[in-house]
């Protein structure tokens, strides 16, 4: 199992849509999360700023997120989400969710 943290900014005039959208989280999203090897899926808000933890249980990341982005149901959850989001500037390219280098962690 490996852990993952990422940072977005959500617009600050989207703060509200965005929360109410994650109150109801359509289950074809959901079932394709967990099919995707992802667990313990959290998204913390701090402000304008987003924080996503996750820990990822299967053998090639970068295969389940390919598999994810082909989605067609996630593909429109993300027409609805990505509007909301602001990527921050000093994001690797590529990335669209700025993924944290993990520091420290304790069982």
């Amino acid at each position: 199992m490996k852990r993952y943290g990422q940072i977005i900014r959500v617009k600050s005039g989207q703060i509200e849509a965005y929360e109410r959208i994650h109150e109801e989280v359509w289950p074809e999203v959901l079932a394709t999360i967990e099919a995707c090897n992802i667990r313990n899926y959290t998204i913390f808000r701090h402000g304008t700023l987003l924080f996503a933890y996750f820990e990822y249980i299967g053998d090639d990341f970068a295969a389940d997120m390919a598999r994810m982005a082909a989605d067609p149901k996630t593909q429109e959850w993300w027409q609805h989400t990505d509007p909301m989001q602001e990527p921050l500037a000093d994001r690797a390219e590529g990335e669209w969710w700025s993924v944290m280098r993990e520091v420290f962690h304790t069982d």
